[in-house]
């Protein structure tokens, strides 16, 4: 079978008759013309031979079905269905980089629901916690605010505040000295 070499208007007028018309004549003859050239050019994108025959035909299909979307002001049709092939391919390179879900994965799989008693004794301790961290002296309470509740390094508590790297270190031995005693006081 010989392939045609149509003029770039021709296979604008193609796609217009498959638009208008259906017509399955014109739409042979644009396959005929275009399916070995879309096939060389995904084969050279990369894809194997099985691959780029595939994609090469649905590349025309959607040619058949989107024909009524192109605009020869736009672009020329090779440009339009080289496009479409591209496309194709980019989106089967996706799904192949995508990995199925394994729903056995344990990120996926939801945490038990925590029992009502050890919630119970969480909020008891957060809340001794709370309590002992306003017991604290300024300059400690000030300490531990920066270095945990803003998340700052040592060293940027230090910087922040004027104050020397053994000082920010001592201040919160002292602080937690102070709420570990406190939490571990109250037993409710």
């Amino acid at each position: 079978m010989t392939s045609l070499v149509l003029p770039a208007q021709d296979h604008a007028a193609l796609i217009e008759a498959i638009a208008r018309d259906r017509d399955r004549t014109a739409f042979a003859e644009l396959f005929r013309y275009f399916a070995p050239r879309v096939k060389a050019y995904l084969r050279r994108l990369g894809a194997p031979d099985a691959v780029a025959e595939e994609l090469a035909q649905e590349t025309l299909l959607s040619v058949w079905r989107k024909a009524d979307r192109y605009d020869a002001t736009k672009a020329g049709a090779s440009t339009w269905i080289f496009t479409i092939a591209r496309n194709l391919r980019i989106d089967l390179l996706r799904r192949e980089q995508r990995p199925d879900l394994d729903p056995e994965d344990p990120v996926l799989v939801p945490e038990a629901p925590v029992a009502a008693d050890h919630a119970l004794e969480t909020q008891r301790r957060e809340n001794r916690v709370r309590v002992a961290l306003g017991h604290l002296p300024a300059e400690q309470a000030e300490v531990v605010r920066l270095a945990f509740f803003e998340d700052l390094t040592h060293a940027d508590v230090a910087e922040k505040l004027g104050i020397p790297l053994g000082t920010v270190k001592s201040r919160l031995r002292l602080a937690f000295a102070k709420v570990r005693g406190h939490v571990g006081d109250d037993p409710s």
